[in-house]
This record gives C-alpha cells, structure tokens and sequence, in this order.
C-alpha cells in the first residue's frame, strides 16, 4: 500500500505545475500514505484545513469588475 501511495504522490507532485488535477491526485496519494503513516496523516490534515480556507476566502471575495465593463 505504501507504494501505491508514494506512487500517486509523486505523480500528483509532478502535475501541479502542470495543467491536471495536480493537488487532487497529491492528495488521493497523501489519503493513501495515511493509511499506514502518522506523518502523511499529520500533512493531509494541514492539506484539507488548507483547502477550506481557500473554500472560504473565494466564497467571501465579490467579483470586482472595471469601471469601463459595467454600464
């Protein structure tokens, strides 16, 4: 299992540059590690409080449009 899951982390890592779901599968692959190790479930925890603070600023943030785009 361990394998597996170093396997989908690393891939995960290598597509967060790149266009694909490079944090989903980095986290598929730390959910995995979780399994067996307390450090990959200390950083999946971090990964997820992470992620809804982002949920949370985008859903408070208004769109700001240009002056010269409205009417």
């Amino acid at each position: 299992m361990a394998t597996l899951g170093f396997s989908v982390l690393i891939i995960g890592l290598i597509l967060i540059p790149l266009p694909g779901p490079g944090l989903l599968v980095t986290i598929a692959g730390l959910f995995i590690l979780s399994l067996e190790f307390a450090w990959a479930e200390r950083h999946l925890d971090r990964a997820k409080s992470a992620a809804n603070k982002a949920v949370e600023k985008a859903s408070q943030k208004q769109a700001t449009y240009p002056k010269y785009l409205t009417c």
